[in-house]
């Protein structure tokens, strides 16, 4: 019988989506949070001040590789301490969001803060960073969770697709968005946790506002879909199989959400990303990569 771990190897060796990194072979360890527990910062009843309406806001969960928490096909040292994001695979690597958002021709970085480096190993976030898209009226604000976290992770995920977790970053012009809850958009990055644990359902999401979805880690439709039926989010990029959660692929993503572009082509640019990553057909990348 299979332990989980070497169940995944086999997968990877018949799916035809290409040369997969050892990301996509994650596993989750020990957490600090149990099962029951929702993160403290629900606070529905708390008015808080909307964004303008020209401004859209997107939110990234990202949470870090870590070989010691989360009991994975060990990776390199470097991009594999999830209590180091500089070099994560996630966070600091070649693909990782910090390194290849900054590089990134559609993006300027506004705002990078970092906790002591003598806090590293127990806090819940490392770094966050707050983004602009250059040509369109769009911020980014993306936290890198500590690997052994990677619930706490999951859980403020989907709270701020149903509209429950405040998260607010003060811009050096002065201004203060919203992003969590409010956010137009929010996306995870990093291995599917709910393989490997229970979350209980949190109470339904407001469907009167709209709140979008992206999804980036193994088969993650499957395991998400009854959160996110549940938040009355609206799921427009996640997947039916083993992936590469890198930042190529909601890099080219959002290119198009802030461009006002279809789902449809939404899914075409993340898959076109995949493919030309991960050298892999296109079919078999969109046969992956799904908005429905």
């Amino acid at each position: 019988m299979f332990t989980p771990t070497l169940y995944v190897v086999k997968i990877l060796k018949i799916t035809g989506l290409g040369i997969v990194s050892i990301c996509a072979i994650l596993a989750c360890g020990r957490v600090q949070q149990s099962p029951e527990q929702w993160n403290e910062e629900v606070d529905l009843g708390v008015e808080r001040a909307a964004n303008p309406d020209s401004i859209k806001t997107i939110h990234l969960f990202v949470a870090l590789c870590d070989n010691k928490y989360q009991g994975i096909v060990p990776v390199s040292q470097a991009i594999g301490n999830g209590q180091n994001p500089h070099t994560n695979l996630y966070w600091g690597a070649g693909y990782g969001v910090r390194t290849f958002f900054s590089k990134s021709a559609e993006w300027r970085l506004l705002k990078r803060s970092t906790i002591a480096n003598e806090e590293m190993e127990n806090a819940k976030i490392l770094e966050t960073l707050v983004f602009r898209h250059k040509s369109k009226p769009v911020y980014l604000l993306a936290h890198a969770y500590n690997g052994r976290h990677i619930k706490e992770a999951t859980v403020d995920f989907i709270e701020a697709t149903s509209g429950r977790f405040h998260a607010e970053e003060k811009l050096p012009d002065g201004r203060i968005l919203q992003f969590g809850g409010q956010s137009n958009l929010s996306a995870y990055i990093g291995h599917n946790g709910l393989m490997d644990f229970k979350i209980n359902m949190l109470p339904a999401g407001d469907s009167s506002v709209t709140r979008e979805a992206i999804i980036l880690a193994c088969f993650s439709k499957r395991y998400f879909s009854p959160y996110m039926q549940q938040s009355k989010a609206s799921p427009i990029l996640w997947t039916t199989h083993l992936m590469a959660p890198e930042a190529y692929v909601i890099h080219d993503a959002l290119s198009k959400w802030c461009l006002g572009k279809s789902t449809e082509e939404i899914r075409t640019a993340a898959a076109s990303a995949y493919a030309k990553y991960q050298k892999c057909g296109v079919n078999a990348a969109r046969r992956l990569l799904v908005a429905e």
